[in-house]
């Protein structure tokens, strides 16, 4: 077998031991994907994601890195920045979030994890922009658009919330969290 035709057979076995949430084989073949073609950055991953299900932390950050090395992209970026924010290290992992997330503006884990830094880290102004980017690719993501008239009535900005809110409920009269937060801006 060629090297590659090695790392893909493995890699995917990887990934099927680990979706079935086998860890020790998911590992095992995901070592061996790195072992014969150490030039792509998913086997890395796939070690990490292990690392996290084990709760091995330091390990996964040394995956993450691994990948990142490897090939930056977006992944590696907000598995670090997670890992980074579970140490407490809440100022990198924002500016790791936000780099990820200019490389993938559709990036929902950096996404929403910007969210949570920005209103822990009282920068929550900041990260409209994202939102809003976020929204002009999908606009129908309501999540996100809820998520942003949550970050306008935090910044008193009641008037763009109310607007957020009223789009979403034009589209989707059953998003009851919409309504309770409508509800509270006209009270």
């Amino acid at each position: 077998m060629s090297g590659h035709l090695d790392y893909e057979i493995n890699k995917e076995l990887g990934e099927c031991y680990l979706f079935m949430g086998e860890l020790d084989k998911a590992e095992e073949y995901y070592r061996k994907a790195a072992g014969s073609n150490g030039v792509h950055p998913d086997p890395f991953l796939g070690l990490a994601t292990v690392a996290v299900q084990r709760g091995n932390l330091p390990e996964a950050l040394v995956m993450y890195e691994k990948a990142h090395k490897v090939a930056p992209s977006d992944k590696s970026l907000s598995g670090i920045a997670l890992i980074r924010m579970e140490n407490g290290e809440k100022e990198n992992a924002y500016s790791l979030f936000v780099e990820a997330i200019r490389m993938n503006p559709e990036n929902m884990v950096a996404l929403f994890s910007l969210i949570r830094l920005g209103h822990e880290l009282e920068r929550v102004a900041d990260i409209i922009p994202y939102l809003r980017s976020y929204l002009e690719i999908d606009p129908s993501k309501h999540e996100v658009r809820f998520s942003l008239a949550g970050c306008l009535m935090c910044t008193g900005q009641e008037d763009a919330a109310r607007a957020e809110l009223e789009t979403i409920l034009e589209a989707s009269p059953e998003f009851a969290a919409a309504s309770e937060l409508l509800e509270q801006l006209q009270a």
